[in-house]
């Protein structure tokens, strides 16, 4: 490994996702949020924590299946992007859209089944963000990788949060719904010996 040098991959990675929050912040201070700023704050950060954690999922089959070993290297960064995006998007839903009155928070999660899964979601999200450092690893022992496979749960869950939301044109979180599960069907097709021969590097 060389050291004293940059990993320019990880530093286009880095950039790259923060590219959208960039992008908002932009729109937001230049007016470019249309009629429902709010809304489109919604949508915008909502769908960015999906990519991310699309992305994340993406990295274990792409290397197994055709050797790109990079996306390994930053696995872990994007799964923490993609819970910064989800925690934006859910500031906004308890910020912006309910001014912080819990009474009115609580009532909108219960009543709202889409604001309830997401709500699961994020909740699913947040134990593997904090427990996303080397010291964390090394506490928690094998037992790491078993709590990080709930960032599968946590993609389904996004995807029913995200159909549900749509109410009216379920083309684009359908779309996504079926790449997200051709990453986790990618999984199912790994073989017990194909898993031992070529363990998953973290």
């Amino acid at each position: 490994m060389r050291r004293g040098r940059f990993d320019y991959f990880k530093i286009a990675v880095h950039l790259a996702a923060l590219v959208p929050l960039a992008a908002l912040i932009f729109d937001a201070f230049t007016g470019r949020l249309g009629f429902e700023p709010i809304r489109e704050i919604t949508f915008r950060t909502g769908r960015d924590a999906l990519v991310l954690l699309m992305l994340s999922l993406a990295v274990t089959p792409l290397n197994r299946f055709f050797g790109l070993r990079q996306g390994i290297r930053v696995r872990r960064a994007l799964g923490v992007y993609a819970f910064v995006y989800a925690s934006l998007h859910f500031l906004t839903f308890v910020g912006l859209d309910y001014g912080f009155n819990l009474e009115r928070i609580v009532d909108g999660i219960i009543h709202k089944p889409f604001a309830l899964v997401g709500f699961i979601a994020f909740m699913t999200l947040l134990p593997l963000a904090i427990t996303s450092t080397n010291g964390w690893k090394r506490r928690l022992g094998r037992n790491w990788k078993r709590l990080h496979r709930l960032v599968y749960l946590s993609g389904i869950l996004v995807i029913v949060h995200f159909t549900w939301a749509a109410k009216q044109d379920y083309s684009e979180p359908l779309t996504y719904g079926a790449v997200v599960a051709v990453l986790l069907l990618s999984r199912l097709r790994l073989s017990p010996r194909r898993q031992i021969e070529r363990p998953q590097v973290s």
